[in-house]
């Protein structure tokens, strides 16, 4: 993302997992893991919605960190259908959590999908995590079995236009957890010449 980002790399239940590390100025705040797009649909840790996600997380204090799903870059394996994803979601947050710091989870589109069970799994483990937030951009909650979330925990951001994954599929999913839904006008599933507009939102809703 710029020349202070870091790269590590963390070993992960398929294999190694790359992984890139921004982090703010002063003290963080938060651990924010941010989930990219599907990986056999050129989804990566580079994608510009994930970058700018990390971007948002790092102006709001917080420790952002991006990965490759396996099978992608430098990370080994190979797709695994989404459940596999997971776990590597999962390892992540486990490898750079420290003891009782905060976690923001958030993913766009196939990585929507990722966060919402990754934030299900740690809040059914036991001792339970739970989330301090969830950010989800065009999470494709129509191609993917999403968990259900907690509404007063989760930010919902879809672009009107989305092709990819309908905003009336996002809206039937919604629904019936009462959660909210950010619609950016005329925005596709890329929000191309929106991402200024993306961040705003994402910082705007407040400190992680």
């Amino acid at each position: 993302m710029n020349a202070q980002t870091q790269r590590r790399t963390i070993a992960g239940p398929a294999g190694a997992i790359e992984c890139a590390i921004d982090a703010p100025a002063g003290a963080a705040r938060a651990l924010a893991v941010v989930c990219h797009p599907h990986p056999l649909h050129g989804g990566t840790m580079t994608n510009k919605v994930v970058q700018t996600l990390a971007r948002a997380f790092v102006q709001l204090g917080c420790r952002s960190v991006r990965f490759n799903f396996r099978g992608v870059g430098g990370s080994a394996g190979a797709w695994a259908e989404g459940p596999g994803e997971v776990e590597d979601a999962l390892a992540v947050i486990h490898a750079f959590r420290a003891p009782d710091e905060p976690l923001v989870l958030a993913g766009f589109s196939f990585g929507g999908y990722v966060a919402t069970q990754a934030a299900a799994a740690l809040a059914a483990a036991a001792p339970p995590l739970a989330c301090e937030r969830l950010v989800l951009v065009a999470p494709a909650v129509s191609r993917f079995p999403a968990a259900p979330v907690p509404a007063q925990r989760t930010q919902l951001i879809h672009g009107e236009a989305d092709d990819v994954v309908a905003l009336a599929d996002v809206l039937d999913w919604a629904r019936p957890q009462a959660l909210p839904v950010t619609v950016v006008p005329g925005a596709g599933h890329f929000f191309h010449g929106q991402l200024a507009l993306l961040k705003s939102l994402v910082v705007g809703a407040g400190p992680c």
